[in-house]
């Protein structure tokens, strides 16, 4: 996929199949395979791919590109694989978060509302542990209080080709030491969100998901993006220079 999409519709199987694909993975903790989204929705083989093409090239989910059966990757807040971020719910393991933002917006979906989604993960730079309690679309506390996203690549790197790699560049890290550390680790500097801004920054989409049945596809508009970003009060220097 790639940046600066022109604007499109989603047609009325890319909407099922979204919907599909987000009721699954709340319920169930992972996605669906091809036979469960037959199931659900009595669409064909052909049909179903088709569909998870629309909506990657919305930015919805991914699709690994050289499976015959159309393997779910991603479909944010969601991963198929292992992450930095674990969800709790209810007590338990519930599901792997796409990245650190994204451990932030699962508790905006409509079936964990009034639920606490506890995320388990830790610093990218050390690999202490970190703990975030979330609970409808408030980040009611975190431990240690000090800590922050780092966002190492650039909205100008995002969704080239797809999301894997822009996922992967959202971590926690302890607090600005630990940046500054994790910094050198990657050789590049990466971008600091405090855990408001980034809460801030995954709101508008994680209010919008399972909540608008017909939402429009997403478009990665890197200028856009980083005014957006700036706005919160985060520091975007590394990003300019």
């Amino acid at each position: 996929m790639a940046q600066n999409v022109p604007e499109f519709r989603f047609g009325d199987d890319a909407l099922r199949l979204r919907q599909v694909v987000y009721e699954y993975w709340c319920t169930h903790g992972r996605g669906p395979n091809l036979r469960a989204v037959h199931a659900a929705t009595g669409l064909s083989r052909e049909r179903i791919v088709a569909a998870y093409q629309e909506l990657e090239l919305g930015i919805m989910c991914t699709v690994h590109p050289h499976t015959q059966n159309a393997n779910l990757l991603k479909a944010p807040p969601f991963s198929s694989y292992p992450t930095q971020a674990e969800l709790h719910v209810d007590g338990r393991f519930h599901s792997w978060a796409g990245c650190a933002m994204e451990s932030l917006a699962a508790c905006m979906m409509p079936p964990f509302a009034g639920k606490e989604v506890r995320v388990e993960s830790y610093c990218a730079c050390c690999l202490a542990p970190v703990h975030v309690i979330t609970k409808d679309g408030e980040t009611l506390a975190h431990e240690p209080g000090s800590l922050l996203v780092h966002v190492s690549t650039s909205p100008r790197e995002w969704n080239l080709p797809d999301i894997v790699a822009m996922c992967d560049s959202m971590n926690f890290v302890l607090d600005e030491t630990h940046a500054g550390r994790y910094d050198a680790v990657l050789g590049r500097r990466g971008v600091r969100f405090t855990m408001e801004q980034a809460r801030r920054f995954v709101t508008p989409t994680g209010k919008a998901r399972m909540w608008q049945y017909d939402r429009a596809p997403d478009y990665i508009r890197p200028e856009k993006i980083i005014a957006g970003i700036r706005a919160l009060g985060v520091d975007t220097t590394a990003w300019e220079t």
